[in-house]
C-alpha cells in the first residue's frame, strides 16, 4: 500500500536534496525514513528560505517518489552523520501553503495551521497528497 509523507525543511536544503536525489528530515533521523517504502510519496514543506533564519516561504517546495533501498547514513562532516533515502524528485511548481488551508485535512485549525509541520516528518492522507500535488501542477 503506498503511503504519503510530508517532510519539513528549509527550502535551500529541499533544493540540496533534490540535486542529489535524496531525502533527509528530522535533523538526520533515521526513524522516520525507515517508516517509508519504495513507491510511497513525500512532499516537502518549507517554512524558511534558509535554515536557521527567519525569511519565510511557507510553500511546498518539492515532491518526489522513494525509490527501492534502505535509510543510509551519510558523513555531511566529522560530527553530522545524517540518514537520507533515495528520491526520484519529479517536476513541480512551489506552491504557497495559504492558498490550500481550506482543503488540507490534517490541518485541523486553520488559525494555527503551521502546528502539524512541527513534527518533522508526518503521513498524510492520499486525498491531501493529490491536493497538493494538483496544485504543484505534478502530471499523474
Amino acid at each position: 500500500m503506498v503511503r504519503y509523507w510530508i517532510g519539513v525543511a528549509s527550502k535551500e536544503h529541499v533544493e540540496r536534496g533534490m540535486l542529489g536525489g535524496f531525502a533527509q528530515v528530522c535533523h538526520g533521523k533515521a526513524g522516520p525514513l525507515n517508516r517509508m517504502k519504495e513507491g510511497d510519496w513525500i512532499i516537502y514543506y518549507s517554512p524558511t528560505i534558509k535554515f536557521g533564519q527567519k525569511e519565510p516561504c511557507q510553500a511546498f517546495t518539492a515532491i518526489g517518489k522513494i525509490k527501492d533501498g534502505n535509510a543510509y547514513s551519510f558523513a555531511m562532516s566529522e560530527d553530522f552523520v545524517p540518514w537520507r533515502r533515495d528520491v526520484s524528485f519529479v517536476k513541480s511548481r512551489e506552491t504557497p501553503i495559504q492558498s490550500l488551508l481550506d482543503e488540507l485535512s490534517f490541518i485541523k485549525v486553520k488559525q494555527k495551521w503551521g502546528f502539524p509541520f512541527r513534527r518533522g516528518c508526518f503521513e498524510i492522507s492520499q486525498e491531501d497528497f493529490q491536493v497538493i500535488a494538483r496544485a504543484m501542477e505534478v502530471q499523474s
